[in-house]
């Protein structure tokens, strides 16, 4: 681009000012305006820039430009490492310099620059072990592992290194080959069980390489108070404490677990466990699908294209003027170039590039419109039910893996159980009606048993199976709970209103007695009243008298049959006047002393136990606890 295009625009310069000297060398100069009639000097240099700029975008295409990148997986054949790196208080030692720790970490950064094609993780023990970084492709992951360990990693002092290698073992799935352990600790193991554990490991396919950190010799431990200062750490007793390194346990568990041991020296340490004969490069690669790359757009097509435009455009146009019979010819040409057909809307590709982009909306409304001129493409229904899942539309999405289900490959059958199995839970998930929830969970199960019966080996359909049956089990055992928990309320609601109902009878008696001598005094006015209409009419009074009189008589027949049993002999009878305040709590709607004595011992006898707080696992306190 410096010398290019510059050069051209000085060797056109050039060239125009050397044609303007011969032709006076060879033409007199009165003849010249007759013979360059008609030619243009602007169409000239039009035609000059044309040819400048069109090497210049060709030259840019050649540099191959990229813009925008979507990841994408890349098989690689390697080994599966997990790195155990001990951070106790011991790994502040000075016998290497910065330290152990430090010396630790740089260790295991350069076996990350060597296992380039391996997964690698990161197990961070003292007194006990966590899984710092799960097996991994992810440099940057791994790395920003490995620089955040420190002695505070592990809220628990003391080296475990049973712990270490059970946790180690942890990061592996079922069915991974070749897996190694590389252990890297000063060796002060202060818990017993280090070869069981190394064994069972070995047992288990597990590979170990130990490497000790520190010198026989030791160093003086010393750790920073809250002030800032530098201390010695001490024993219960008071007394400094000094590390040292013990490499007969860590031969010892390389030995069992069929690696080596290596003491970190040097800067070939790492090389030698990854290089020798024995060493990590030796073991069979397992191949892998895990790591994603960014895949840039290449974008070098349109400088390119801009060329080629520029080298037409100064072809067709001359340094003469054209008549007006030659123009259409140049205009229809440009014309062509101009309405050259584009990609077609709602092509698979670009459905395809909207859902790489993250336009999920978009991507499945290109996937229904191709839908509508292919119906009966499985593969447009699994890409539009996956464009569907990913936004969210998990009932569009269950319908579009169902139709992708009539395909005969049974790649995809699988994929589309697989991803039907999800669609349902999710719809289950966001469901509130329990029953709808089961029902969405159970076909969700028996999408996750067909995508099986087709790949037994898919590690995620099992994964995923389990955890809806552990989901749904636990759901279903809620809602028993809560039935009970219903029916349970109701029965003590029912025991209240029936300790409720001899205060609500009583009431109702004195109401109707109330209501009876109403109707009494309003009979007696009425006589007194009206003498001489019941001396006329004797016979309709007595009858009505007589209606009267029975239908007292039933109603203190009900009232009878309302009233509690009587006591039994055994107890004492009650005096008129507690009788008479009974009557009148009765009147006021309140509760007696005795009818609330009896509510009190019914809900005492409703009372549930708190459980005994569960004895924990007993710990030996006979060994003395070491905090380094």
């Amino acid at each position: 681009m410096l010398i290019f295009p510059p050069g051209m625009v000085a060797f056109f310069w050039w060239a125009g000012r050397k044609r303007q000297e011969l032709m006076k060398g060879f033409i007199q100069t009165r003849l010249l305006p007759g013979l360059l009639s008609g030619i243009s000097p602007t169409r000239r240099k039009i035609r000059q820039a044309c040819l400048v700029l069109a090497v210049a975008c060709a030259i840019v295409a050649l540099a191959r430009p990229q813009w925008g990148f979507t990841w994408q997986e890349v098989r690689q054949r390697g080994v599966d490492i997990v790195v155990a790196i001990d951070t106790s208080k011991s790994m502040l030692a000075q016998d290497v310099a910065p330290n152990r720790l430090a010396r630790a970490r740089l260790a295991a950064l350069d076996l990350m620059q060597l296992a380039r094609s391996d997964r690698l993780g990161l197990v961070a023990f003292a007194g006990s072990a966590f899984l710092q970084c799960p097996l991994t492709i992810d440099d940057a992951a791994f790395r920003q592992s490995v620089q955040t360990l420190d002695v505070n990693t592990i809220p628990e002092g003391g080296t475990a290194l049973a712990d270490a290698i059970e946790a180690a073992l942890t990061a592996f799935k079922e069915g991974d080959n070749h897996k190694v352990l590389v252990l890297m600790s000063d060796g002060e193991d202060h818990d017993s069980g280090a070869a069981e554990a190394a064994k069972k490991a070995a047992g288990a396919g597990l590979r170990i390489y130990t490497i000790g950190i520190g010198t026989s010799e030791g160093e003086l431990l010393r750790i920073k108070d809250a002030q800032g200062h530098d201390d010695y750490i001490r024993d219960d007793h008071g007394n400094v404490v000094k590390s040292h390194l013990d490499e007969g346990l860590l031969q010892e568990i390389a030995t069992i677990g069929g690696g080596f041991y290596l003491h970190l020296s040097g800067a070939k340490t790492i090389d030698t466990l990854y290089e020798s004969p024995n060493g990590l490069a030796s073991l069979p690669k397992a191949e892998h699908q895990e790591k994603l790359v960014k895949q840039y757009h290449e974008r070098f097509h349109w400088p390119l294209g801009a060329a080629v435009v520029l080298l037409i455009v100064e072809m067709l146009l001359p340094e003469r003027k054209r008549s007006s019979a030659s123009l259409p010819l140049l205009s229809s040409s440009l014309a062509l170039l101009l309405l050259w057909p584009g990609p077609a809307a709602g092509s698979p590709s670009n459905a395809l590039r909207e859902y790489k982009e993250g336009n999920f909306d978009q991507a499945l409304r290109d996937y229904q419109q191709l839908l509508e001129r292919k119906a009966d493409d499985p593969r447009l229904h699994f890409n539009a039910g996956t464009a569907a899942y990913r936004n969210r539309q998990f009932e569009e999405a269950t319908n579009q893996f169902s139709a992708a289900l009539n395909s005969p490959d049974l790649k995809l059958q699988e994929s589309a159980y697989y991803n039907r199995g999800n669609s349902s839970y999710w719809l289950g998930e966001k469901n509130p009606d329990p029953k709808q929830r089961t029902d969405a969970w159970e076909r969700s199960l028996k999408d996750y048993d067909l995508t099986l019966k087709l790949n037994p080996q898919d590690a995620d359909a099992k994964f995923n199976r389990d955890f809806v049956k552990k989901r749904l089990e636990e759901f279903k055992q809620q809602q028993q709970q809560q039935s009970k928990q219903d029916k349970s309320d109701q029965q003590n609601q029912d025991k209240q209103q029936q300790q409720q109902d001899p205060s609500n009878d009583q009431k109702q008696q004195q109401e109707e007695q109330q209501q009876k001598e109403r109707q009494q005094a309003q009979q007696n006015q009425s006589q007194q009243n009206s003498g001489q209409q019941h001396q006329q009419q004797p016979a309709d009074q007595k009858k009505q008298d007589e209606q009267q009189q029975q239908a007292a008589q039933q109603a203190q027949q009900r009232q009878q049959q309302q009233q509690p049993p009587q006591q039994s002999a055994g107890q004492p009878k009650q005096s008129e006047e507690e009788k008479e305040r009974e009557a009148a709590a009765y009147a006021a709607g309140q509760m007696t002393p005795e009818q609330a004595q009896q509510l009190l011992d019914a809900q005492k006898g409703e009372e549930l136990m708190l459980p005994a707080k569960p004895e924990g696992k007993p710990v030996d306190r006979n060994r003395p606890i070491k905090d380094w």
